[in-house]
Parts: C-alpha cells; structure tokens; sequence
C-alpha cells in the first residue's frame, strides 16, 4: 500500500515530488457563462498551487463570456488558451479538451464557468496524486459545497463511504467533473479511447480509470463551491426531489439508455485498456440488462455492480427487475 504524501514531505521512504513545480493544465468548458465566470476565474487565480495553465473551448458563447476570458489572459502570467468547441454539448466540449494530446502536463483538472474552487483545491489534489505511480493511472475527485444560483451555501453534497471502484462506476459516476484532477496516464487513458459518444465525461473518466485498474480516491471534504442553477438540481444528490427525478428516470428508461451509451463505448475498448476481472464484470452487467427476469437478478448479483446509497442500490435492483438497466 502506497503511504500518503504531506505537501512536499515524504513519508515513511515515499519518493519525494516536488509538488509546487508541477505543471497543471485546467480544462474549462464554457458556453454563455458570462453571469458568473469571473469569479472562477478569480478563484483559479487564487490558488495556492501556481504553476497551472488554463486551456478554455467556448462552445459557442454569444454572450460576454469570452471576451471575459481574454481580458483574463492578458492580465494573469498564466498562459490562457481559448478555442472553439465542437458545438455538440458539455461532453463533447470537455473531452475535445481531454482526448488532446498537445496539451500536455504533469496534471489536469476539469473545471466549471461557475463554480467558485477552494484555494487549495489543487494543492489537496496535487498532494494525494502524488503518491500515484507515474505509470499508474490516479484521479481525485470529492464532495462540494452546494450554493445557490446567487452564491448561497445550503449544504453539501452527499458523503459517499463505499470504495471506489470499477463495479461502482458502470452505475454512478462518483465525482462531479469539477471536482476531478488527473494525472497524465489517466489522460493517455482518454486519448487511447479517443471517443466522445459517451454520456459524461466525469462519468466516463471514472469508468476508464477504474477499469484500467488505476486508483481513484474520494475526498470526503469539500473543495470548492458548486453552483446549483435549476436546471442541474439533480446534481446535488439532495432532498426528496432529486431522488423523485432519480426514479422518474429509471422508469422511463432515460438510465437504460445511458447504460447503453457507456456499455458500448467499454465494449470498443481495446482489450488491453481494461483488466480482465473488469472485463468479466462488464460482461455479466450486459447480460443483466438482456435476459429474463430470474437470469436479470442473477447476472446483476454476480456482476457485482453497486451504488454508493441504499437508496441508489434499491433502486438498481427495480431497474433491473422493470428491466431498466
């Protein structure tokens, strides 16, 4: 078991990383995020870790969103690149990002236009990663301070206690995008993939670090906060609406269809990119979903696929018994 680093310190004969010097690439994804995206720009200038680079594709913005962003980059040594994204929504737009393999660093960290990052968001994550093999594929990812469209703060997100892991990620993506930094061979990950017919970047990023058998740690304290528009309500986790909308979805197969898009997706894999135990795992998942209903219970119990809630495994085996999954 690898032992943790404390900032810069090594522990117990850890190899010592310098962690200040490490190169950061911040990926954003923007469209029409004007409203709010100085005060995320000004959070990822506040950040206690330094060397980062911003590299922003604007999905089409007609509002002062990227103006915002130039008058950004001349004003900050940072270097800040925009470009143009490929007009077919949120995750597509992150993973034009992702997939490139010119932008190249030590690390990379998704972010929102509207959230508003911790200060020491990146040093955190920079610290736990750097105890990831550089070979190893590692990503960090965690809780959020929920705010209102305002910037309010009403709580935070739930804490999840099971461990991560691939039979976790076929069903619930762990970590909001905000939250997730990466180290390059989770990147090289996503650039062998080299797809974007998946459902969610975040999700489909967890699915591949996972699967690959690289390590993925959730951190249980908040870092940074998350802005909650009404349109991603559901993101929180929270309150009897969001679970209301949960089981709405299953019902109407919208979560079928999303299993469809990433089981297809894991399926093109090549066969390298996935351990073999994973690949099982995989196999049985895709027979849950087909066959009859006592063969449905079976495949989904042998598979091993859970949520990180009661709730959320509740209703995981509805879904398969409605043949929902």
């Amino acid at each position: 078991m690898l032992r943790a680093y404390r900032e810069n310190k090594v522990i117990a004969g850890v190899p010592h990383r310098n962690i200040g010097a490490a190169r950061v690439a911040i990926l954003m994804g923007t469209k029409d995020g004007a409203a709010f995206i100085d005060d995320q720009l000004k959070s990822i200038a506040d950040q206690t870790h330094e060397n980062w680079i911003l590299v922003v594709s604007d999905d089409g913005s007609s509002d002062e969103t990227v103006a915002k962003l130039e008058r950004f980059a001349k004003t900050h040594r940072q270097k800040t690149e925009i470009r143009k994204g490929p007009g077919k929504g949120v995750c597509a737009n992150f993973l034009s990002l992702a997939n490139d393999p010119t932008i190249d660093a030590e690390y990379f960290a998704f972010s929102d236009q509207d959230d508003i990052w911790y200060q020491d968001k990146l040093r955190r994550a920079l610290t736990w990663l750097a105890t990831v093999p550089a070979d190893v594929p590692g990503m960090y990812c965690g809780r959020t301070e929920l705010m209102t469209i305002d910037g309010q703060s009403y709580g935070l997100s739930l804490l999840f206690t099971n461990p991560p892991a691939f039979r976790n990620a076929l069903v619930q993506s762990l970590g909001g995008g905000n939250t997730m930094v990466f180290n390059r061979a989770a990147k090289k990950l996503l650039e062998q993939a080299a797809t974007t017919d998946v459902v969610l970047h975040d999700w489909w990023l967890y699915q591949l670090v996972s699967g690959a058998g690289g390590m993925v740690h959730y951190d249980p304290r908040p870092m940074l906060k998350y802005r909650q528009h009404p349109d991603n309500l559901i993101g929180s986790n929270l309150g009897w609406r969001s679970r209301v909308v949960r089981l709405r979805m299953i019902l109407n197969g919208r979560f079928r269809d999303w299993n469809e898009t990433n089981i297809a997706a894991l399926q093109r894999l090549p066969a390298h990119l996935l351990q073999p135990k994973n690949r099982e795992v995989l196999a049985l998942f895709a027979k849950a979903r087909r066959a009859s209903l006592p063969k449905r219970v079976y495949y989904l119990r042998q598979s091993g696929v859970y949520r990180q809630t009661l709730l959320g495994n509740l209703g995981l085996v509805l879904a398969a018994i409605l043949k929902r999954i």
